[in-house]
């Protein structure tokens, strides 16, 4: 009699187990992006190097829910980077340093996850911007204004509406974690955007404080990532706040898509930063893609950075993009960009005003003169 009752009892959880398995779902998934790469203008030579992420970062991943019942699921994300040319862990050396966060999802009411998340700017506005078709090579210069997602935030609680008759809205913040200083390295973003027919436009704001300090800092630590790290904002990693105010839209006509964009960013001191004036990037941005058959895309697009403030640099990018598609997951690419800069900007090594250099989008390749020039073929493969 016993063990008939265990048998039934096991027989019971196997039966609980399938259910469970049948109403979940887990998917592993990644993309392998790299190329060829040649540069002008680095130390008074061309460059040929290997470069990995031109149209995406490289990653591996796994995602999935459970049907909650009710309309209602757990969801979860693991989201690792990585360079293919060394191994190497991206996102300074973190084992899911793209994303990582678990949450609820509700049909009715919509999404809240915790974890280290991007940001409701980049959801909602980056979709509409060159960006997502070409990555890098149609970047902002230094990528001043986070339109390639340098920028990901820890310790953050983001909220996703669902869709309303094509809008839809998202709001994060992210807890300091400082004990007696609430405020302190928090991060907090909100963005909508709307889309009907072929139109969409998409508008937000983020904002990311640095930790406070009583004494001189010396680096960026937030939650947020920042921007700081490329070449252009390097010398303002020591900045009080970051404020990124973006906005994008998109018309698709035929084979045609137009987008344009604009973007203000302000790196602000206090008395512990190691600058002294609030440094100003205004951003402008254009492009046009042409679908000329079902698997090629061509693409031209055109950036406009200018700073202000602490350093004044105006950067004029143009940048050129061919896709072709040999399968459904598998891609060949070849995208190009050429930039032109004057005025002066921050050295961040010493902290002089040096005359301005070129440097393609987000690369942080400094020209040794005031244009650079970067074309990139490469292969990308989705699985």
């Amino acid at each position: 009699m016993k063990r008939f009752a265990l048998s039934t009892l096991s027989l019971a959880l196997l039966g609980t187990a399938g259910v469970a398995h049948a109403q979940s779902s887990v998917t592993l998934y990644g993309v392998l992006d790299d190329s060829i790469q040649y540069v002008s203008n680095v130390g008074g030579h061309s460059l040929w190097n290997m470069a990995a992420g031109n149209l995406q970062g490289n990653r591996w991943g796994m995602k999935g829910s459970e049907d909650l019942g009710g309309g209602l699921k757990a969801i979860f994300q693991l989201e690792n980077g990585f360079n293919p040319n060394n191994g190497a862990l991206g996102q300074g050396s973190r084992m899911f340093g793209r994303q990582a966060y678990v949450g609820l999802s509700g049909d009715s009411w919509g999404t809240a996850t915790l974890g280290r998340q991007y940001d409701p700017v980049v959801d909602l506005v980056q979709p509409l911007t060159a960006d997502n078709y070409w990555g890098s090579t149609f970047a902002t210069t230094g990528d001043v204004d986070n339109n390639d997602n340098s920028s990901r935030t820890n310790n953050s609680i983001k909220y996703a509406s669902p869709v309303w008759g094509g809008f839809q809205f998202e709001a994060m913040y992210a807890l300091g974690g400082v004990a007696g200083s609430t405020g302190s390295g928090q991060t907090w973003a909100g963005a909508a955007t709307y889309a009907t027919g072929p139109f969409s436009v998409a508008a937000g704001y983020i904002r990311m404080d640095n930790s406070s300090s009583a004494a001189a800092r010396t680096t960026w630590t937030g939650t947020s990532d920042a921007t700081t790290p490329n070449l252009i904002p390097s010398p303002y990693a020591t900045a009080k706040s970051i404020g990124i105010a973006s906005v994008a839209l998109q018309y698709v006509a035929g084979p045609f898509t137009f987008g344009g964009r604009y973007s203000n960013a302000q790196y602000k001191p206090d008395a512990q930063s190691g600058f002294g004036t609030t440094q100003k990037y205004d951003v402008g941005a254009g492009f046009v893609n042409y679908q000329l058959t079902p698997a090629a895309l061509l693409g031209l697009g055109y950036t406009y950075t200018h700073g202000k403030g602490d350093a004044n640099a105006t950067y004029h990018q143009i940048s050129l993009g061919g896709d072709y598609n040999l399968s459904k997951r598998t891609d060949i690419y070849l995208v190009g960009a050429y930039q032109h800069a004057n005025g002066n900007q921050r050295n961040a090594a010493t902290g002089a005003l040096d005359p301005a250099v070129g440097s393609v989008a987000d690369y942080s390749f400094a020209s040794s003169s005031d244009n650079q020039t970067i074309v990139s073929l490469g292969i990308r493969h989705k699985f």
